[in-house]
């Protein structure tokens, strides 16, 4: 089947997952190579236009860390990780929030306008919306102010999600008012969470959730959270913490998770609105 027969029926596989997603919130991990590329950012922000238009209620939380990197090095400051967390002392974490805040996120707002929705950037510092606690590396290491969120104020991007697309940077406060580096993984959970999400998507730069990372071929298509957790124990680099924060999602009441290539064209609409999906799916035990 070629041409307007081929369109019509992507359309009317699309229909019973835009009649069940109505209505209905997610969150959406944003950053890699979709973050990155010119072309895949003017896809992306097409993607979740579309979304608000057919009645969702997209919520894109971000982090930024090649930028973050590239102005640090600019600025002639050291660059560690620890465990794959950014060793923050306070200047690190005033040039993360400068390049987050100040023109990542605005940058991401700009695009969704100009595509036909209006957004509002917001931080965790915004309304207090996220609290965090600071953390330790894996191992006990002092790595600055690197946090945990402990409490997401949801009533802050119901009220922003009313009319707009709420773009949320992964930065925070704790209860002293000092701002913190917040994992974008794990702040995108603990906003699914707090919104009672139906779902909540990570944009990365794999296939999906890879049993061997080394094949390609070996991609889960779908699982339970708590097949997840039990693996966790062997699962190594930055799907670690992806994975993690879709188990804590589901614990926390939302639906389903996706983990998704950013790489490919559309790959948001794709796993949402066609029946095979493109990436993994992780969902609560029966």
């Amino acid at each position: 089947m070629t041409g307007p027969l081929r369109d019509v029926e992507t359309l009317l596989e699309a229909l019973p997952y835009i009649r069940e997603f109505h209505g209905r919130t997610v969150v959406i991990k944003y950053g890699g190579a979709a973050m990155s590329d010119p072309a895949l950012r003017e896809e992306f922000a097409r993607d979740v236009v579309l979304l608000k238009y057919v009645g969702m209620n997209p919520i894109v939380v971000h982090g930024g860390g090649p930028d973050i990197t590239s102005y640090m090095q600019r600025l002639g400051l050291p660059v560690e990780f620890v465990g794959g967390l950014r060793v923050s002392d306070a200047a690190t974490v005033e040039v993360a929030k400068m390049v987050l805040v100040g023109k990542v996120n605005k940058d991401i707002v700009l695009r969704l306008g100009r595509h036909g929705q209006p957004a509002v950037g917001l931080c965790g510092d915004d309304g207090m919306l996220f609290r965090v606690a600071t953390i330790d590396g894996p191992a006990g290491e002092d790595i600055g102010y690197v946090g945990r969120i402990e409490r997401v104020d949801a009533g802050v991007i119901r009220h922003i999600a009313a009319d707009y697309i709420p773009v949320i940077a992964s930065v925070g406060a704790d209860r002293h008012g000092r701002s913190h580096n917040v994992n974008a993984d794990a702040a995108a959970g603990a906003v699914a969470r707090a919104m009672g999400a139906y779902k909540v998507v990570f944009l990365t730069d794999v296939a999906g959730w890879l049993r061997d990372p080394a094949d390609p071929g070996s991609r889960v298509s779908e699982s339970t959270a708590d097949e997840v957790e039990a693996a966790l124990g062997s699962v190594a680099g930055g799907m670690r913490p992806k994975l993690q924060a879709c188990v804590d999602a589901i614990h926390g009441g939302v639906s389903y998770a996706h983990i998704i290539d950013g790489r490919a064209p559309h790959s948001l609409l794709l796993e949402l609105f066609t029946d095979a999906g493109i990436g993994t799916k992780l969902r609560p035990a029966p």
